[in-house]
């Protein structure tokens, strides 16, 4: 398949208690179309900060990406970050309903002028990952954790990304909405989008790679 988002000579460093700590090292990283790429690794190896540096979150980390051979210095950091979205590893519900939780993408600047879903659309995504029983007047502070995480992954989604960054998407869920979460995060790549995840939880059958960072590198894992 062809290469979707490339980074090349990611180099990201922090002040640690004891100097300088390297995190990234000058990887190298391709995501294909329809490729959903796992990354483990030892909790504070960098796995988070690789999300936030392919996201543009990070104005000290240095390295050369592109999107389908657009490079990100020829967009904005907004434009870069509304083509490659990056998912916290904990849902977001901002105070008010579940309607105004989905739309709130489309409050912002960059995505000024562009149609925001129908009521119809929205129900139909709620539906298609298994909360039919969840009404957009809905106030959603009253989600719970799986129905909340599955709404925050529908929200970026909608707006129809290239790439999907994903810290944990199934961490803290039960078997059911890690399931639910899965089929979202498949169907997504299977349309010819790319998926990153940060997973610490057994390889499932969506992960078309695995790759681990360790000491500021990343290898690729055999098997699944």
């Amino acid at each position: 398949m062809p290469v979707l988002l490339s980074a090349r000579d990611v180099r990201y460093s922090t002040e640690g208690d004891h100097g300088r700590v390297v995190l990234l090292d000058g990887l190298d990283f391709d995501v294909a179309r329809g490729e959903v790429v796992d990354v483990s690794g030892p909790s504070g190896a960098g796995k988070t900060t690789l999300l936030r540096a392919l996201a543009q979150l990070l104005p000290d980390a240095t390295g050369t990406l592109s999107l389908a051979s657009e490079t990100a210095d020829s967009m904005t950091p907004q434009e870069w970050r509304s083509k490659v979205a990056l998912l916290p590893q904990k849902a977001v519900m901002r105070p008010g309903t579940v309607r105004d939780n989905l739309l709130m993408p489309w409050a912002f600047k960059v995505r000024q002028g562009a149609t925001a879903p129908t009521d119809e659309k929205l129900r139909a995504a709620l539906d298609g990952v298994g909360l039919g029983e969840v009404v957009l007047d809905r106030d959603a502070a009253r989600l719970s954790v799986g129905q909340a995480a599955r709404v925050s992954l529908l929200r970026v989604v909608l707006t129809d990304p290239d790439i999907l960054l994903l810290d944990e998407p199934d961490a803290s869920l039960d078997e059911v909405s890690a399931e639910q979460v899965a089929t979202i995060i498949r169907e997504f790549a299977d349309d010819g989008r790319g998926v990153v995840r940060v997973r610490h939880q057994r390889a499932d059958s969506i992960a078309s790679r695995r790759l681990r960072l360790s000491g500021a590198q990343l290898q690729e894992v055999d098997g699944r």
